[in-house]
């Protein structure tokens, strides 16, 4: 502890002179990506208030004399202590109370929407992980929900832009690890859109961004290098199943078309592993595809015969490894072995809930090192997978359920029930799941 508070100590002396910095407008986390100058800020979000801290402009402010008078004449963020040890305060403060820190007073409100303040989070490794889950209800709308795994609590959101509030086979994506994007999809009323727009984290707000390229829905998505990449899906018109494939760069704020696909398909898996994009899917006669694409040299090329064979959604790389699962309620896992092109089973939590669709695991995601699992009931389970020698009955931490906590029993009650209750009627589930810093 004491080493961690002589580190921020140090990080706030090196910005003892951007104490303007708590009066700023809020931006959207550039920084993090060398912007230089105002100009280069304004082509990344056109028409949108700036962030102007000294290292983008350090010429954005007056002078300092200016400054000086300006703070001796606001009152300080904490009552009896200079503006930078109140800020190695506030960044202590709980990811779940930003809310309400916010409403404290505008000097905070401010301080919370720059940039300033979440970049010196994450810089101290205080940035907090949530897990953000959308849900297409039984009505057919789409809603949304981000899990607190320090609480362990939903926390509310702002709704879901009109546009997205009943979209079809829409993409999802994290940027910069603190932007959630939302693109394409097909409207219910205007069909196929080309439309993007993201949520920061930090803001807690929703922004517009430069449309794709092309109109497109259920189609494959997957970040590479802080990249957008988007590929295949089904457009209405003549050309109904899509080869194309296009990708967005935050830096230059504008989408390019890469490669084709050497066949049109409809993906419904996909995973970044080994820096290459793997992805499987229906072509065009709703035969299964499958096809990996390198950034690097800008190819698609076929995926090895045992990979394929053994692959399974959801799925997820993490430190070098592919899993996937193997069994509906998720509590199974599979590792890919690329020596030997197989997958072999990994791990078994031994406590199996049911198969019925409220209880199937819709989405893996990375948090906090671990695997995080998600069931369409809103269930979650974290699986250490760093010791894969270790077993779940010596080691019964490895696999740990920390939402929607329910015994064996109760998992059996609620799996009869959800198969009795309408076998064919709409049920809820899960359409995409990401995780977020702030």
């Amino acid at each position: 502890m004491e080493q961690q508070h002589r580190q921020s100590s140090s990080i706030l002396r090196g910005y003892r002179i951007q104490a303007p910095l708590v009066d700023s407008v809020s931006c959207y986390c550039k920084v993090d990506s060398g912007l230089k100058t105002v100009a280069e800020a304004r082509k990344f979000v056109p028409g949108s208030k700036l962030c102007i801290q000294p290292d983008i402009n350090p010429n954005a402010h007056k002078s300092k004399s200016s400054r000086r008078e300006k703070s001796r004449i606001q009152p300080p963020l904490l009552p009896g202590l200079p503006d930078d040890l109140a800020i190695a305060c506030l960044i202590r403060v709980p990811r779940a109370e930003h809310r309400k820190l916010r409403l404290v007073c505008k000097r905070w409100s401010r301080l919370l929407n720059g940039n300033f303040f979440y970049s010196l989070r994450k810089g101290l490794g205080m940035a907090e992980e949530w897990v953000y889950v959308f849900k297409r209800d039984r009505d057919g709308k789409i809603s949304w929900n981000a899990f607190d795994p320090v609480y362990q609590l939903w926390q509310p959101l702002p709704p879901v832009p009109k546009e997205y509030s009943e979209a079809l086979g829409f993409g999802c994506a994290v940027l910069s690890g603190c932007h959630l994007y939302l693109f394409g999809g097909k409207d219910p009323l205007r069909g196929s859109m080309r439309r993007v727009i993201f949520y920061s984290a930090r803001t807690n707000k929703w922004h517009r961004a430069p449309d794709m390229l092309r109109k497109r829905h259920f189609f494959g998505s997957c970040v590479i290098n802080n990249c957008l990449y988007v590929a295949g899906g089904e457009c209405e018109g003549t050309q109904r199943t899509l080869r194309s494939a296009e990708v967005y760069d935050p830096n230059k704020n504008r989408w390019s078309f890469i490669s084709d696909m050497s066949t049109a398909m409809v993906p419904f898996i996909g995973v970044v592993y080994d820096g290459k994009w793997f992805l499987k899917g229906l072509g065009s006669h709703r035969e299964v595809m499958s096809e990996a694409y390198d950034p690097e040299t800008n190819a698609w090329t076929p995926i090895s015969a045992g990979m394929v064979a053994g692959w399974r959604n959801p799925s997820i790389s993490l430190n070098g490894r592919l899993y996937a699962l193997d069994c509906r309620d998720g509590c199974k896992l599979r590792v890919y072995d690329g020596a030997t092109d197989t997958w072999s089973r990994f791990i078994d939590s031994k406590i199996h809930m049911g198969s019925s669709r409220a209880l199937e695991a819709a989405a893996i995601v990375p948090l906090n090192g671990k695997l995080c699992i998600i069931r369409n009931n809103m269930s979650i389970s974290l699986v250490d997978v760093s010791s894969p020698d270790k077993q779940v009955e010596t080691n019964p931490h490895l696999w740990e359920n920390i939402s929607g906590k329910t015994g064996h029993l109760r998992a059996l009650v609620t799996n009869l029930l959800s198969s009795i209750a309408g076998r064919s009627g709409p049920k809820s589930h899960i359409v995409h799941c990401q995780v977020l810093q702030a």
